[in-house]
């Protein structure tokens, strides 16, 4: 993958995020705040943007999203996980929501 392919790749990633982000705010805003890790303030930013501004933000060359795991326990609950033992992966996934969920809380 070449420099350029590279730069469009995250310019999709962009708009895809931003197009996703939008809809979840206008849609069910509390259930999006938690899903995308955003403020209110920065959510109702996303929400207010024109179609042009998204664009523009989109177009840039630096990657918009960002991984909000970054503790070894929520990727290992996440992560590992058995064949067979769904209510164990289920309630790993629990788990790991609720631990990523106190740090929105935290950061709020």
């Amino acid at each position: 993958m070449d420099n350029e392919q590279l730069l469009a790749e995250i310019r999709e990633a962009n708009l895809t995020y931003l197009m996703l982000a939008q809809t979840l705010i206008r849609n069910d805003k509390p259930a999006a705040l938690f899903r995308l890790g955003l403020t209110e303030e920065a959510a109702d930013l996303l929400a207010a943007l024109s179609p042009a501004q998204t664009m523009k933000i989109a177009s840039g060359n630096m990657l918009l999203c960002r991984f909000r795991v970054d503790e070894d326990l929520v990727w290992n609950l996440l992560t590992n996980h058995k064949p067979g033992k769904v209510a164990n992966e289920t309630t790993s996934r629990l788990h790991a929501s609720i631990l990523m969920a106190g740090r929105v809380a935290e950061a709020m």
